[in-house]
C-alpha cells in the first residue's frame, strides 16, 4: 500500500519562531570565543535580512507567514525522497526515523559533554512550548516593537538585539566573554523555572 500523506499534514512540524539576536558564537565573526559589539550589531543586520522574507524592512506576520512555507516546502522536499510530488507512508516513516537518529544523537552528545540535564530540559519544555519557550521568544518580539505597530523595523531589531549583547556584558568591557554567555543562559533558566514553582501549592 502506498499511502499518501497530505503536504498540509507538515504544518506544524519542525516550524521555528524567529528570535531577536542574543550573544552567541555564530555571531562570533572571528571564532575567538568573544562576541564584540560590533560582531553582535553585524550578526543582527544579517538575521533582519534573513527574517524580513519579503524585504519591505520590517518584519511582520507576512515574513512570518512567507518564512513558514518556504520551510515547509523545504521540508516536503526532503521527505519526498523520490521527487514525485507526493509523500508515501514509507517516505514518511524514513523521515521519522532519521529524526529520531538525530535526535538520540545529539542527545549522546550532551550525555558525552555532561549536560544530559540540558537534554531533559530542552524536553520537558518542548512538551509546553507554546506557552513557555516559545512564548517566551514572541515575548522578546513583543518588547522589540517599541512603536506597538506589530512590525519589527530594522532600527527597532537592532536595539533590542544591542540591548540583550549589553545584559549579558556583565562587566561592561565591550564585548560578551563564553563565561558571560553561560551566566546569561542561568539566568534565563532561572526566570523561566521561577513561573512554574510558584503554583505549587493549588
Amino acid at each position: 500500500m502506498n499511502k499518501k500523506i497530505a503536504f498540509l499534514t507538515l504544518g506544524a512540524a519542525l516550524i521555528a519562531v524567529p528570535v531577536i539576536a542574543a550573544p552567541g558564537a555564530k555571531g562570533d565573526a572571528d571564532g575567538n570565543g568573544t562576541l564584540t559589539r560590533a560582531e553582535a550589531q553585524a550578526h543582527a543586520t544579517q538575521m533582519f535580512a534573513r527574517m524580513d522574507a519579503n524585504k519591505d524592512g520590517k518584519i511582520d506576520p507576512a515574513d512570518r507567514a512567507a518564512q513558514h512555507t518556504e520551510r515547509q516546502a523545504k521540508m516536503f522536499a526532503a521527505i519526498d525522497a523520490d521527487g514525485n510530488g507526493s509523500i508515501s507512508k514509507a517516505e514518511w516513516d524514513q523521515h521519522r526515523a532519521d529524526r529520531a537518529a538525530k535526535r538520540a544523537e545529539r542527545g549522546d552528545k550532551r550525555a558525552d559533554a555532561g549536560e544530559a540535564g540540558e537534554g531533559k530540559r530542552h524536553g520537558m519544555r518542548g512538551h509546553g512550548k507554546r506557552g513557555g519557550h516559545h512564548g517566551m521568544r514572541g515575548g522578546m518580539m513583543a518588547k522589540a516593537d517599541t512603536n506597538g505597530d506589530k512590525a519589527i523595523s530594522q532600527a527597532e531589531f537592532q536595539t533590542a538585539a544591542l540591548a540583550r549583547f549589553d545584559a549579558a556584558d556583565a562587566n561592561k568591557d565591550g564585548q560578551v566573554t563564553a563565561e558571560e554567555r553561560q551566566a546569561q543562559r542561568g539566568e534565563w533558566r532561572a526566570k523561566r523555572a521561577a513561573p512554574s514553582a510558584a503554583p505549587a501549592g493549588e
